[in-house]
């Protein structure tokens, strides 16, 4: 199975059973939506939340954008909304308070049942793991690189404050979430979020503040709740015209001295050698798979 990473800076939370938000969802102009099925919907609500899912796949993305199903976490709801979420349509399963590579890959196997049992092709619908547990954090790493179907992983803010009994602010999420990172890069896998929570949406400038920091820890994408967030993913988790220029300024530059046997230059007052040109490679082929994604 190969693992292709998905092209994600903004993916917007959507009730699947709140049909007004579903209904203006796509206008957000989100990279993915999440149509949740846990924490954003009662009890009460699920089953009838379950059958919501196939009729609000082409609404959220009719401008192109991904469709995520988040699930629940209790084995007997889980199987339930497997049931009702690995359908055509859908690119990805958000996994609530994953505590092991074991947990994801017994998920998995039931994913490749119902991909199989409907005509899917193996490995259709991947996984963004959730860990949002003291048990689950200690196990970040191994549940990274659990399974193919994993492309991407988060800490879940609230929950994990919750589990450790400390307040969900910058401080205290530093080192979980920057461990998130590097268990993520070390995988071949996006890591998601940013150093902060997600319930403190109305303060957009400190929210962007927020992102930008994040992006420079190592951050790709995160989830956010509220539409007013959206542009702030899409712009700090992107790259401006600015910043294509220049690494591809870079790139010619270096490739220039390479061949006129030089390893290491002067560019823009400063000197450059692999590692900088590598993160300037990177930066043109993320700017190149969002351009591609935004032409449909």
């Amino acid at each position: 199975m190969e693992r292709k990473l998905p092209v994600w800076r903004s993916l917007m939370y959507v009730p699947v059973n709140v049909e007004k938000f579903v209904d203006t969802a796509a206008d957000r102009n989100a990279d993915a939506y999440i149509l949740d099925l846990e924490d954003a919907v009662a009890p009460s609500q699920k089953a009838q939340a379950r059958t919501m899912i196939a009729a609000a796949i082409p609404k959220v993305s009719r401008k192109g954008a991904d469709v995520v199903v988040r699930v629940n976490r209790p084995w007997r709801m889980l199987i339930a909304d497997l049931e009702a979420a690995i359908i055509p349509g859908v690119t990805a399963l958000a996994l609530p308070k994953i505590e092991s590579a074991e947990h994801i890959q017994m998920i998995a196997e039931i994913v490749d049942e119902l991909e199989l049992e409907r005509g899917l092709p193996n490995g259709t619908v991947r996984f963004i793991a959730m860990v949002e547990t003291a048990s689950g954090f200690f196990r970040t790493e191994a549940i990274a690189r659990s399974h193919p179907r994993v492309v991407a992983i988060t800490i879940g803010a609230e929950d994990i404050a919750l589990s450790v009994g400390m307040l969900p602010e910058a401080e205290g999420l530093f080192y979980p979430k920057q461990h998130s990172i590097f268990a993520a890069r070390a995988a071949g896998i996006l890591p998601l979020g940013f150093i902060g929570t997600v319930a403190d949406y109305k303060d957009t400038e400190a929210f962007r503040a927020t992102i930008k920091r994040s992006r420079k820890l190592g951050f790709a994408g995160a989830a956010c709740i509220h539409p007013l967030q959206v542009p702030i993913l899409n712009e700090e988790y992107g790259y401006t015209a600015e910043e294509v220029r220049r690494a591809q300024a870079m790139v010619d530059a270096y490739d220039a001295a390479l061949a006129a046997g030089k390893g290491a230059i002067e560019f823009e007052g400063k000197m450059i050698d692999i590692p900088v040109v590598a993160r300037a490679q990177e930066v043109l082929k993320r700017a190149s798979a969002l351009a591609a994604k935004a032409r449909g």
